[in-house]
């Protein structure tokens, strides 16, 4: 095939499926808002159940309807058939997906179904077929043609499935008043996870890892105990341990341009008195963006009476993968 002819099939392809969606729009009715209801009455979870193409689209479902707020599995109709029935409880729906609506391995499930008294959802491209027929609610998923100029490999079809499915798990979302915080818990190892549920409390340095001064010691003292805890500042404590200031990098530059005897000069002379402080509690990608507003590399965590009870470092905060 020659390049062009190559771009116009893929631009067919693309139309096609496009079409096959757009036909979805005119077919939401009440039978998806029972569908809906079915699902938020549901005490169980949504398990879908498909075989071949429509099983991995199944899977996908599954997959959008648990990480939004809908608990979900998928169960392979065969298996099922083997033992895997017993994944399937009375307090569940069952989402089936068959674009013919008379996959065999689907359809030898449903008196176990009937007979279980579970609700059952169909996504079928034929609405008088023995799967549809048997469904609580039918969602019409049927295509005029296939992408594919043989006619045989399941495109459109799944697309307008898929489709389906995700219109099914938004409305889910959005019904249950789903928010980004509960979207986090469902994904806590990504990006989105890290920003909203990681806190300063959870990658601050704790204890003797904070550094400390007292305000009399000379700088010379802070120097070392910034040395030593390479944090590359220190608080400066008084004697109950309140927070009055910071020893930092900018700190000891300025010591060094007046020329001051680092020997002989108490540190609560050159300090940063106050500085930027944050809660344990705050979360980490909120005390980042401080950070990066006030142009600092470092914060102090302290409690409600001014004690230092954590130290952070811009350095934590990436290694954590906050950004």
């Amino acid at each position: 095939m020659t390049q062009i002819a190559l771009l116009e099939s893929a631009r067919r392809t693309i139309v096609m499926e496009r079409d096959a969606i757009s036909a979805l729009l005119e077919r939401l009715d009440e039978h998806f808002e029972r569908a809906c209801g079915l699902m938020l009455a549901c005490q169980g979870r949504v398990v879908v159940t498909g075989m071949g193409k429509s099983g991995h689209i199944g899977n996908k479902i599954a997959a959008t309807l648990a990480s939004t707020g809908t608990p979900a599995m998928f169960v392979h109709p065969a298996e099922a058939s083997h033992g895997d029935m017993g994944m399937i409880t009375p307090q569940d729906v069952v989402l089936a997906l068959s674009n013919s609506g008379t996959t065999a391995e689907v359809i030898q499930l449903l008196p176990l179904l009937k007979r279980m008294g579970v609700p059952l959802i169909s996504l079928t491209g034929n609405r008088s077929s023995t799967l549809a027929l048997a469904a609580d609610v039918d969602l019409d998923i049927s295509v005029a043609e296939e992408a594919c100029p043989l006619g045989l490999a399941p495109t459109s079809s799944t697309t307008a499935s898929l489709v389906m499915g995700d219109a099914l798990a938004i409305a889910m979302l959005e019904a249950r008043g789903f928010t980004a915080e509960d979207f986090a818990f469902s994904h806590p190892g990504g990006a989105l996870g890290r920003r909203l549920l990681l806190k300063v409390s959870d990658v601050m340095h704790e204890g003797d890892a904070i550094p400390r001064v007292g305000p009399d010691q000379h700088i010379v003292a802070a120097l070392l105990e910034m040395s030593a805890k390479g944090m590359g500042f220190t608080t400066v404590v008084d004697g109950e341990d309140r927070l009055l200031g910071l020893f930092t990098d900018g700190d000891l530059r300025r010591t060094i341009d007046q020329g001051l005897d680092v020997h002989g000069t108490p540190v609560s002379q050159v300090m940063t008195r106050g500085g930027k402080t944050v809660s344990p509690d705050m979360l980490a990608a909120e005390a980042l963006r401080i950070m990066d507003e006030f142009k600092i590399s470092a914060l102090v965590a302290v409690d409600a009476r001014q004690h230092p009870v954590g130290a952070l470092h811009v350095h934590d905060l990436l290694r954590s993968g906050v950004t």
